[in-house]
């Protein structure tokens, strides 16, 4: 047993929290704003039960199908109820662990095992609660609940170890995500597109007022994700170091990039920047740096957040209503997209001495060659999200059924799936 860094474990506490707070309140928040006024409560719920749900569902299996070597393709079941949890405790102290162990990858850690465990779970609650926003307004909550159970383990955790583990097969094609855009962001957005597809569009879209019931709500959600995502980025640092330190600044720019590109191209073409599409770019930005953030200086990251800011906007207000899609919050107009333009700008600008080791000197830097190892994470991450979320909607919506009934949905989720409303 090695000691740990208290002032990386110090660190890692303090962004476990923030990327809680991202989901409760912050997402929360964003996603009930810009819901009709009936379905404000059911939205909000949404975000919270998922996080009861997923915290259980990541103890139990999740966090050891992710996280343990098994194999490249997933874990195995060695901590199933976290077993083993307690292997590093002696007289009192929790000592740190290797992520791993006995590998040929393994990589030792200064923090407890308890605290990465911790902070991973944050993302596995944040994730599917970011798909939610596809088919706000017309889910049935018993559904979404199994949904969210299946979603996880089958969908979630695969992917994760893919990317995230020492023996991940993605990871070992020299693909990098720092923070989540292909195992957060394209994952939660495709899925959240098939199920928006799958579930069919809202009752009464295009004939009746579909406006937000309160824009405070989700500039205030927007205002909490992002403090929060300083945790989701510089903590993936996984350290106090100068990588969190870039990492943070990184992370600040390319949201005001997203924010600035959307309300420029907005401006433009409608000639008045609105308040929700200025807090969609700054969350379109804070997306696509994700996974660049630890990876990319200053200057890339703000060219990463403008291109976001534009690209998601003309996703979200202008191939929606092409394609005919019902993505009700932009789900995939923002995080599916956003991370797209992420994941594939990383293999442009990352800068090698950010990443740079003794067992790599160079570090990852951008190129052709990493861009199409960024196509490649891309494009396998796109195609087991979109077959495993049809296979794992069309089980539920058999089972249980999916959607709610049209009187259900004219009533509001709020009165019809939990018998409360706001007064």
């Amino acid at each position: 047993m090695h000691a740990i860094d208290t002032g990386d474990t110090s660190w890692m506490l303090v962004s476990t929290a923030l990327v809680l707070l991202m989901t409760i309140p912050g997402l929360a928040l964003f996603y009930a704003g810009m819901v009709r006024r009936k379905n404000v409560l059911s939205t909000m719920i949404q975000s919270f039960g998922i996080c009861c749900i997923v915290s259980i569902v990541w103890i139990v299996l999740g966090y050891s199908l992710a996280f343990t070597t098994g194999t490249a393709w997933i874990g195995d079941m060695s901590r199933f109820f976290l077993r083993g949890i307690a292997d590093h405790i002696h007289q009192g102290a929790d000592g740190a662990f290797t992520l791993g162990a006995g590998t040929s990858a393994e990589t030792p850690m200064t923090i407890p095992e308890s605290v990465y465990l911790m902070y991973q779970m944050t993302f596995a609650i944040i994730t599917p609660a970011l798909l939610t926003g596809a088919f706000a307004g017309r889910i049935r909550f018993s559904a979404l609940c199994v949904f969210t159970i299946l979603w996880s383990l089958l969908v979630y955790s695969p992917i994760a170890h893919w990317v995230w583990s020492p023996l991940g097969w993605v990871a070992g094609l020299g693909a990098v995500d720092f923070a989540g855009g292909t195992v957060v962001h394209i994952n939660s957005g495709v899925a959240g597109l098939v199920c928006a597809i799958m579930i069919g569009r809202r009752y009464g879209l295009k004939r009746d007022d579909m406006s937000p019931h309160n824009l405070a709500y989700a500039i205030i959600g927007a205002a909490l994700l992002w403090v929060g995502w300083f945790g989701f980025n510089a903590g993936s640092a996984l350290g106090a170091n100068g990588r969190a330190g870039m990492a943070m600044l990184t992370t600040q720019v390319a949201a005001a990039g997203g924010g600035v590109g959307w309300m420029l191209v907005e401006w433009w073409r409608h000639g008045k920047p609105t308040a929700l599409g200025i807090v969609s770019g700054a969350v379109a930005g804070l997306v696509a740096v994700t996974p660049a953030a630890g990876f990319v200086l200053p200057g890339g990251a703000l060219v990463i957040g403008l291109a976001a800011g534009g690209i998601c906007f003309y996703s979200a207000a202008v191939l929606k209503n092409k394609l005919g899609y019902d993505d009700s919050l932009d789900a995939f107009g923002v995080h599916g997209v956003g991370g797209i333009v992420g994941a594939l700008l990383t293999g442009v600008f990352a800068y090698g001495p950010l990443s740079a080791t003794a067992s790599n000197p160079a570090g990852v830097s951008g190129g052709w060659s990493q861009l199409l190892r960024q196509v490649e994470a891309v494009g396998v991450t796109i195609i087991w999200s979109v077959l495993l979320t049809a296979l794992i909607f069309w089980v539920v919506d058999r089972l249980i059924g999916m959607r709610v009934s049209s009187e259900e949905e004219q009533m509001g989720l709020d009165l019809t799936q939990h018998g409360e409303r706001l007064n």
